[in-house]
């Protein structure tokens, strides 16, 4: 049986602006918490190039300095971060439990801030070019093709916001669909329409993206799936919306989540098992910035330190259990 001493008092996982954030809160309360950054430290940012609008940076900052910043801040006050995958957590009982690399620790609170990938076409290029002209974000990179021409991958409600957004800046919006008719709402549908920006490439695919000697984006290749005609589409941008995927295969069956397997969380940060907590775009499927992510990170931190102080002291793992 460990000792209360080998139990700590919080966990996070995940490394984004979420859980660096609860980890700088989580530290500065004084917990020690122990971050697992995962394999692939720094979430989706790490794949961004300029960050425009997060707080504080006038000018900007590239997405990896800013994780870099973050990181080093949250280790400033005492933070442990590692840098491996989780590979099974046990949120059934008390304490908590987390295993990466066959070596198990033990918790007395969790906050899970693993994030959501979004989903992509699976082109070799489109990683090559995320970041320089290939996009997952309007919110975050449309005001960088104001006057350029770019095209939206996808046919649903994400699809239909990001096209309509990108018209506040682009020359001319293309949405491309694999099919003849839209996904999205019968309201979305009717918005883009009647928007005279917006223009719809039916039943194609994306085949390739295509760089010019700056390496950023200049066209794209297209194939129409029902004829299997051909062509190139210029653009300086391409944003794909075909959806996000919440990492969240750790915690099925041991924690609520709604149909797309979003976590489910209520006053604040608290999911339904009192001591764990989910903050970042592991339950926010609507916002997805940065500047909110990092929020609820702090919210999660709070959260675990006022529901670690209605503990009592010094528990072992039998007196958790019972």
């Amino acid at each position: 049986m460990p000792e209360a001493a080998d139990i700590r008092n919080v966990i996070i996982i995940g490394s984004g602006p979420a859980g660096l954030t609860a980890a700088l809160y989580a530290a500065r309360a004084n917990l020690k918490p122990l971050v697992f950054e995962g394999a692939e430290a720094g979430g989706q940012l790490m794949l961004t190039t300029l960050v425009e609008n997060y707080p504080g940076h006038r000018d900007g900052i590239m997405g990896p300095d800013l994780m870099a910043e973050m990181r080093a801040q949250a280790e400033r006050f005492g933070a442990q971060l590692v840098q491996r995958d989780v590979d099974a957590v046990r949120l059934s009982a008390r304490p908590f439990t987390v295993t990466s690399d066959g070596a198990t620790q033990r918790s007395r609170s969790v906050i899970i801030a693993t994030g959501a990938s979004a989903r992509l076409l699976g082109l070799p290029s489109e990683r090559k070019l995320m970041g320089h002209g290939v996009s997952t974000c309007a919110t975050c990179d449309g005001y960088f093709f104001r006057g350029r021409p770019i095209a939206v991958v996808g046919g649903g409600d994400s699809a239909m916001e990001e096209a309509l957004f990108l018209t506040k800046f682009a020359s001319h919006v293309t949405v491309i669909h694999r099919r003849n008719r839209l996904r999205a709402s019968k309201i979305m549908q009717e918005k883009a329409f009647a928007n005279p920006q917006i223009s719809f490439l039916w039943n194609a695919v994306v085949e390739d993206i295509l760089a010019g000697d700056k390496g950023e984006v200049t066209a794209l290749k297209w194939r129409n799936v029902d004829t299997n005609e051909t062509g190139e589409l210029a653009v300086d941008g391409v944003f794909v919306a075909i959806g996000h995927t919440p990492n969240t295969k750790l915690f099925v069956g041991q924690i609520n989540m709604d149909p797309n397997g979003y976590i489910l969380t209520h006053s604040g940060s608290r999911t339904n098992v009192p001591g764990v907590f989910a903050c970042g775009d592991v339950q926010d499927h609507v916002y997805r910035q940065a500047i909110t992510a990092a929020g609820s990170g702090c919210m999660a931190a709070m959260d675990a330190e006022k529901y670690l102080e209605g503990l009592p002291q010094h528990l072992g793992e039998a007196q958790m259990t019972a």
